[in-house]
């Protein structure tokens, strides 16, 4: 989805369209008329809207927030990543990492323009998808969408009225919320969401997250960096959340503890306690309950994860029950157990990603039109985008231990990578892990500089089922961070690499 507005901007769409107007159409009544109606326009459904346009469907997405793009466009990604980048620019002002590359002067902190470039990202990309969904004839119409049937959709409109949508197809894309935590209670002032930490007027003094994974140490990061003093608290005893490998965890933990993040690792929180300017968090260890403690912090943030959205749909209408962690199961070919009802994304199994929904989506509709439909998900890649990255797709060791497979590692620092040298990025390095008889690459795992874009290429690798030495012996542009890649798959085979060791 963050494709949506260049892709537009490409083919001279340049006037902003809102999705008001997109809604001033005809409405919709004959049960001949309609193709498909997608429940929710996140990275899943507006991508399956598009797709299920292009290949000649007559189709409607159904959205019940005011803008387009769901989670991931409006309060995930995109806002995100953009504080991510802002305040990466501003530790490397204020920490004298730009003075020591020959640029000086006196750095300020201007949140409210901070917040302004991110407003502006997430409104042109908002933009974007409307007018994607106007050159698409994708027809949108704002509002909660509910199942009354296994083709038919009721709209509850904002202005009270509504609309029944008559469908030979009926696509769940209606994403997840914020999990909350037992017995805290979030107000988005005092105790934070995910959605509140995206929007704070000023830097809390004192941030205490509860977890330690993908999004606590990313939101955490921005506010780090910002100055305020941040502590973690995981149940688990690693950084970086579920699937990352164990050495890369503990490499990262180091880095950003360097940077000034601190950790609390198997430690749960017991409760919080708001005052009048603080919030008063009861923690203890979760291998010795004795130990017990109190954090005093100015902001709460809870980031213990997400869950479908799943209510509300009239799912129970149609007989279509949840699995015991509220999502709704699907065949292989993401088929509800109604054959006219399909699901996609975060409401069904597997990382709650947003390019693992898009696929979802693209190969749903391409099979709903007689297409194949195969995903492995073992090539979906994870990334955080922290500073420096971390990025992993296929098996972690942990993992391979486990399943009894025997693999050989290969390793690369970026401390003796050309391009790393030469812009002073240094942290980090490249891990292949590969199969000892066959040599096929079984996992990759970076962290480092441009973590999340090198990683496309262990993807491809991976979907090919691609050797160790295949990579190896792919020529690399010099200099770039991607030879990284290349030397950690020439280790793995051959037992030695060019520039290191």
């Amino acid at each position: 989805m963050i494709r949506a507005w260049n892709v537009a901007f490409a083919f001279g769409l340049k006037r902003a369209f809102s999705p008001a107007a997109l809604c001033n159409r005809r409405m919709l009544s004959s049960a001949s008329e309609v193709d498909i109606v997608v429940i929710g326009s996140g990275p899943g459904g507006y991508v399956a809207a598009i797709k299920a346009a292009q290949l000649g469907m007559k189709t409607v997405c159904v959205e019940k927030d005011d803008t387009l793009g769901g989670t991931c466009l409006n309060v995930g990604c995109i806002p995100s990543k953009s504080l991510l980048n802002s305040s990466h620019i501003y530790m490397e002002a204020k920490k004298g990492h730009l003075a020591n590359q020959g640029i000086e002067g006196n750095f300020s902190l201007n949140l409210d323009n901070m917040m302004k470039q991110k407003a502006t990202a997430v409104k042109q990309l908002t933009g974007g998808i409307a007018m994607l969904f106007k050159g698409n004839k994708v027809q949108l119409v704002q509002g909660h969408g509910t199942i009354t049937g296994p083709n038919e959709v009721t709209v509850a409109k904002r202005d009270g009225g509504s609309e029944k949508l008559k469908t030979k197809n009926i696509l769940i894309a209606s994403g997840s919320e914020v999990t909350p935590f037992p017995g805290i209670e979030i107000d988005e002032t005092r105790v934070l969401s995910s959605t509140g930490a995206l929007s704070l007027s000023s830097v809390p003094r004192r941030m205490v997250i509860i977890g330690a994974g993908v999004i606590g140490v990313e939101l955490g990061s921005v506010w780090q960096r910002l100055g305020s003093e941040v502590t973690a608290v995981e149940f688990l005893g690693h950084v970086g959340g579920q699937g990352i490998d164990m050495e890369v965890s503990k490499n990262f933990e180091r880095i950003l503890t360097k940077q000034g993040f601190k950790f609390k690792l198997n430690t749960k929180v017991l409760s919080a306690t708001k005052g009048s300017d603080n919030v008063k968090v009861a923690v203890e260890s979760v291998k010795d309950s004795s130990k017990r403690e109190e954090l005093e912090c100015d902001v709460l943030l809870v980031c213990v994860g997400r869950r479908p959205y799943t209510k509300n749909l009239g799912l129970e209408t149609v007989g279509i029950k949840l699995d015991e962690k509220g999502r709704v199961p699907v065949n292989d070919r993401f088929q509800t157990s109604v054959p006219s009802i399909y699901a996609i994304g975060d409401c069904i199994r597997g990382p709650m990603l947003a390019h693992k929904a898009e696929d979802e989506g693209i190969l749903c509709v391409e099979g709903m039109n007689g297409g194949p439909v195969h995903i492995d998900y073992n090539c979906i890649p994870s990334v955080i985008y922290t500073h420096p990255e971390v990025a992993w797709v296929g098996k972690s060791e942990e993992q391979l231990k486990q399943e009894g497979v025997k693999y050989k590692v290969g390793k690369f620092p970026f401390l003796a990578n050309s391009r790393a040298k030469a812009v002073n990025d240094v942290d980090g390095f490249v891990k292949i892990l590969g199969d000892t008889a066959t040599d096929r690459i079984l996992g990759a795992h970076i962290i480092g500089p441009n973590a999340g874009e090198m990683i496309a290429e262990a993807v491809i690798a991976l979907e090919y089922g691609a050797s160790c030495e295949d990579i190896a012996r792919v020529c690399h542009p010099h200099p770039t961070l991607s030879e990284a890649f290349r030397e950690a798959n020439l280790q793995a085979f051959c037992g030695k690499a060019i520039n290191f060791g």
